[in-house]
């Protein structure tokens, strides 16, 4: 019965995933059937200790993101949690070999959102790095499926995607974390006088880590490839979009790409995978 359980575990992380994001459940589905369980079972983690943070309002954040990452180690170590999140998500650590200290560095990240409003420029690479790249690193695991050699060859460049997409999120959600949340991410923005100078110089960054993710993404194994590229193409399609506003329209409202447009995209990219084209 315990695969059963394992199965129900699992299933939340699937409907998690779902429920929070059209666009990266889009893409797992575009993976090859073995990798999208464990790639679910890292989002549902990844979504819940945000969730805290962001979300969780007139509650002690900082004491329910201690109890949410003890939990998530006391499950890695024991091998069973009765937080179906959580224990789906020591099946994908376990069975892969992930890297705690991935872990460690995603939650410290989390945790510097509890209090930190602003960053300089040390402090902004290490929250990138805790925050997304260790993601896409944990998720690299999942594509290697083993292969160490593999891995280390592909990290620089799943570093490089993960940096691109939380730099987008933060352009896109500027509105909420800055107005909202007291938060700036980006050293040296004053958002109170955001030129576009400023944001020419934030978009020139992701433009570099789109250029060298792409790269990885041309060598990752074919199990993978295909969902990650449309992953990829989603954000680059949004990031395009922001590139052309001004910087005042960024602050007023939290940009978007409908959903008949992310179906445009994910028709052109089936159609360059087709034709070998990546």
């Amino acid at each position: 019965m315990m695969n059963l359980y394992d199965t129900v575990s699992e299933e939340c992380s699937r409907l998690t995933t779902e429920r929070y994001s059209t666009s990266f459940s889009s893409a797992i589905r575009l993976l090859h059937r073995d990798l999208r369980t464990p790639i679910c079972n890292i989002y549902g983690l990844v979504r819940f200790a945000d969730e805290i943070v962001d979300t969780f309002h007139g509650y002690d954040k900082a004491d329910l993101l201690a109890r949410f990452k003890s939990d998530a180690y006391t499950a890695i170590n024991e091998g069973i949690s009765l937080n179906p999140i959580l224990h789906s998500f020591q099946l994908t650590v376990n069975q892969y070999g992930i890297d705690h200290e991935l872990i460690e560095a995603f939650f410290r990240s989390m945790e510097f959102d509890l209090d930190k409003t602003e960053y300089d420029q040390m402090g902004y690479e290490e929250y990138i790095y805790g925050s997304a790249e260790v993601v896409g690193l944990m998720c690299l695991y999942v594509f290697c499926e083993g292969n160490k050699q593999e891995y280390e060859d592909l990290r620089p460049y799943a570093r490089s995607l993960g940096a691109a997409f939380q730099k987008v999120n933060f352009l896109r959600d500027v509105k909420a974390d800055y107005q909202q949340l007291n938060r700036v991410y980006f050293p040296g923005v004053d958002f109170q006088h955001f030129t576009p100078a400023m944001k020419q110089k934030i978009e020139e960054d992701i433009a570099k880590d789109f250029h060298h993710a792409y790269i990885g993404i041309t060598k990752l194994p074919l199990k993978a490839r295909f969902g990650v590229y449309l992953a990829y193409k989603y954000y680059l399609s949004l990031f395009r979009k922001i590139r052309k506003m001004h910087p005042q329209r960024i602050l007023e409202e939290r940009i978007r790409i409908p959903n008949y447009a992310k179906a445009w995209v994910a028709a052109k990219a089936v159609v360059r995978t087709q034709l070998n084209m990546l």
